[in-house]
């Protein structure tokens, strides 16, 4: 099978070991035709509490309560009152630093633990809440960084389902990494590692943790954590396509039974069939929405370069400087998202001698920016979340992957999907301006530009299809609402996946 295209669907195994029997004798079309009143279904979400987390949790949620689920999204403290979305309940829970989250913890096994023992107590507390209501909680679905809520849910005796916010061909990676069928660290720089349903990964294409381990510990642990309990989910879900990622799927399904439900990214850029959701409708930062839409509105069409590392990834002052300089000769219009606190981090006047050309923002709505006319390609760290976004929406991109999962996530972008390039680093780590300039070039005009686009339109067409009704997202979406129980007065009915009154 051509690794180009991806296809193939994972089958029978795709979700957990309850449904996975009903599974075999009505397969997701019989389901759909069934009864779909799910009014007395109530799901409570948890995400990570990190903005690349929370946004394809919420979507899922828009999209169950389009589906006539009752959803909540449990949240901590600290990000509650970023999120505002029309039929989606959101309430409290606690890590322990209630004031600023891992900001104030400022140690990663401290802000682990103390979630873990904090976010348990409170979300028991939040389930018990609903216990006697009209509307029990009957399901929770949990950020896979967060096992320990299927443990709660467990004990109260709900059904629980695990999402996953990296792609399909990490997972495999790690859930190899974590029953021992692949050891760390991967040292050979010499030859590609070999993974069945993956193409061939060289060392600059592997995840960080997977090459040093030792380099950030706290979050390998997190990463495999995810699988130490997964036998015991009703379902998984992942975040991806069967079109994009479906044979990466299917090699690890025997371990990792993802349904995919993705892209996760807002209706009106896929089906539009959720009136108005034209954003996440959650922000940790400000966005600048209108100075970016009414700057674009004045630049050509496809003539925008649009540069921005995400809510998490910090470039070196030497990387940014790079990127700065490379822009500035580029004699591009380009938007650039800088987070205030890495503004320090640009050339001294920077700014100011490229106000003719660019603009410079500390966060802005990167879906609209994306989607605009003016905009010709999108400079990315390539974490999943962004990588979606741009396939979604048909933008060629240029990786510039920093850390962790962004490097496999590029290899994909350059090699398999063909809708960009990758920019290579020196010796020192470092893209320079000079490559930066090189694969400007390379995505923005010439011969191999117009493969690229033709590529990004490929993909953002079987984007849309996978979440368009009858679409192989839509499918599992179906199907997993139609195989929750509903709860009637306090009692719950399930038959052959659909809701009986009681």
């Amino acid at each position: 099978m051509d690794y180009k295209e991806g296809a193939g669907r994972p089958g029978d195994l795709n979700i957990g070991h309850q449904v996975r029997k009903r599974d075999r004798r009505l397969e997701p079309e019989t389901i759909m035709k069934e009864s779909t009143d799910h009014a007395h279904a109530h799901v409570v979400l948890l995400p990570y509490p990190s903005q690349g987390h929370i946004n394809p949790l919420l979507q899922f949620a828009k999209r169950l309560a389009s589906k006539g689920v009752k959803v909540t999204l449990a949240t901590t403290h600290y990000t509650v009152n970023s999120i505002c979305v029309p039929d989606v309940r959101v309430e409290p829970i606690s890590d322990g630093f209630d004031q600023g989250g891992y900001a104030q913890a400022k140690n990663e096994d401290l802000y682990v633990s103390s979630f873990r023992t904090n976010g348990s107590k409170t979300l028991s507390e939040l389930i018990k809440k609903y216990q006697n209501s009209s509307f029990p909680v009957i399901c929770v679905v949990y950020d896979s960084f967060l096992p320990w809520a299927l443990d709660v849910a467990k004990e109260h005796g709900l059904y629980g389902a695990a999402f996953f916010t990296n792609s399909a061909a990490v997972c495999s990676i790690f859930c190899r990494i974590h029953h021992g069928l692949l050891s760390l660290p991967v040292k050979n720089e010499d030859a590609p590692l070999l993974i069945p349903g993956l193409p061939p990964l060289n060392f600059p294409d592997l995840p960080t943790f997977v090459k040093f381990p030792e380099s950030y510990p706290a979050y390998l642990h997190m990463k495999l954590s995810q699988y130490s309990n997964l036998d015991k989910a009703d379902w998984i879900l992942g975040n991806t396509f069967e079109a994009l990622e479906g044979r990466e799927a299917k090699s690890i399904s025997e371990l990792w039974p993802g349904k995919l439900i993705g892209p996760m990214v807002p209706s009106a850029y896929l089906d539009g069939r959720i009136k108005g959701d034209r954003g996440y409708g959650s922000s940790l930062w400000t966005p600048l929405s209108e100075q970016c839409s009414e700057w674009l509105e004045t630049k050509p069409k496809q003539s925008v370069v649009y540069v921005s590392f995400g809510s998490m990834v910090s470039p070196t002052a030497e990387q940014m400087k790079e990127v700065a300089w490379g822009l500035k000769e580029s004699g591009l219009h380009f938007i650039w998202v800088v987070r205030e606190s890495q503004q320090d981090k640009l050339p001294d006047g920077f700014i100011d001698s490229t106000k003719e050309k660019g603009l410079v923002v500390t966060w802005c709505n990167q879906l609209e920016v994306l989607e605009h006319p003016a905009t010709r390609c999108f400079v990315t760290h390539g974490g999943w979340n962004s990588t979606l976004e741009g396939l979604s929406l048909g933008v060629p991109m240029i990786g510039l992957p920093q850390w962790a999962d962004q490097l496999t996530d590029a290899k994909y972008v350059e090699e398999i999907w063909e809708v960009g390039v990758r920019a290579k680093e020196d010796e020192k780590g470092i893209v320079r301006k000079q490559e930066l300039l090189k694969c400007l070039k390379e995505v923005m005009e010439g011969e191999r530009s117009e493969v690229i686009r033709k590529n990004a339109g490929k993909w953002k067409k079987k984007s849309e299809e996978a979440m368009s009704q009858g679409g192989s997202s839509d499918k599992n979406i179906d199907y997993f609402v139609n195989s929750l129980p509903c709860h009637t007065n306090g009692k719950a009915k399930h038959l052959n996946g659909n809701c009986v009154q009681a």
